[in-house]
């Protein structure tokens, strides 16, 4: 008996109907902890509008924001401060309907300050035809080190655009985990081998919503279509910790160890055995691509891949499931002034 709603991600009434409790049953459950103890902030005392005037609209009370794509633009927001390490989280939920072509993105960078060495930690969130399910990607790049990708795809358990759900990056001197909710779905842990690879200068957070139909869908078969329009996507609950920094300072007049030792000592800080559970089956059920199993990129894994032989012979040698898809190679720009990203592969899950 579930005696806690966060027990359980698919946990289901006993009063539904006895054929929907048979298709709840042909879905695996996650489980998960108690919800973290968050302090959230306003808009206002930690954003600021990035681009789309008009199409990032807030509430009365400074509390959520919507990001609009029309036609014309998309919008985006960023954090009003750098950070040097820091938890960045919000409650999202995102478009419905067909959604192909779009890219809802909540993702930290210093692209504006180092062009060339920028440092990424990201969620892209990838629309889909009428139907079909979002899916999402993480991806982690450090120095510039865009040329080699290190991204792993995903589907979601739930249907992210009919209720909100905490998505959550945790970037510290040692280690990178993305949540999703209480759900830790990835850590990458430090080490010397990655050098300069691993994120280590200060980032701002964004949050942006734009027209990807050249790749986000199908590798672009499937473009956005302006009659569903506005794309709408929402984000509320905005939690913003860490120690602010400047990017330029050599030696930083701000001092950090307070913040970082908060930071460290949070619930959120450690993966409780529940919870390293709950990653493991979510990966082993939910994760359809990963460049740590992709042997035709990389035929040395990355050295921060932790090859997991359960996990990996479920993989071809492409990074992808053992079945369907397809496996092609691409540099993609987005329409987002001077980001670059860098995918190898552009795979739909649903063929």
């Amino acid at each position: 008996m579930v005696k806690n709603k966060m027990d359980c991600l698919c946990c289901w009434s006993l009063s539904k109907p006895f054929y929907l409790l048979l298709f709840l049953f042909s879905f695996p459950c996650i489980i998960a902890s108690a919800a973290f103890n968050l302090s959230t902030i306003s808009f206002d005392e930690g954003y600021s509008p990035l681009f789309g005037d008009g199409n990032l609209v807030r509430s009365p009370d400074g509390r959520t924001a919507r990001l609009l794509l029309d036609r014309f633009t998309g919008a985006g927001f960023i954090s009003s401060k750098m950070y040097k390490y820091g938890f960045f989280s919000a409650n999202i939920k995102l478009p419905g309907d067909y959604t192909a072509g779009l890219c809802v993105a909540f993702y930290t960078s210093n692209g504006d300050v180092f062009e060339k060495t920028h440092d990424e930690l990201d969620f892209e969130f990838l629309g889909n035809t009428e139907g079909k399910p979002w899916r999402f990607q993480t991806n982690l790049y450090g120095n510039g080190s865009t040329s080699r990708g290190r991204e792993e795809r995903y589907r979601l358990w739930f249907d992210p655009s009919k209720q909100f759900h905490r998505y959550s990056i945790l970037w510290t001197a040692k280690n990178t985990i993305f949540y999703i909710d209480d759900v830790p779905i990835r850590e990458v842990i430090r080490s010397e081998e990655m050098g300069g690879e691993y994120p280590s200068k200060p980032m701002s957070l964004y949050a942006t919503i734009w027209d990807a139909s050249n790749w986000a869908t199908s590798g672009g078969k499937y473009k956005v279509n302006y009659k569903y329009a506005p794309f709408v996507s929402e984000f509320k609950d905005f939690v913003l910790e860490g120690c602010p920094s400047d990017p330029i300072e050599e030696f930083p007049s701000v001092d950090c160890y307070e913040s970082y030792s908060r930071l460290e000592s949070a619930d959120y800080a450690t993966i409780t055995r529940r919870q390293r559970s709950a990653m493991r089956k979510f990966r082993q059920r939910y994760m359809y691509y990963s460049y740590c199993y992709d042997s035709l990129r990389y035929p040395v894994p990355p050295p921060e891949c932790v090859v997991i032989p359960t996990e990996k012979d479920r993989f071809r040698d492409t990074g992808r499931l053992r079945f369907g898809g397809s496996h092609q190679g691409r540099k993609r720009r987005s329409r987002r002034r001077g980001r670059v990203q860098v995918s190898s592969i552009e795979y739909d899950p649903d063929v």
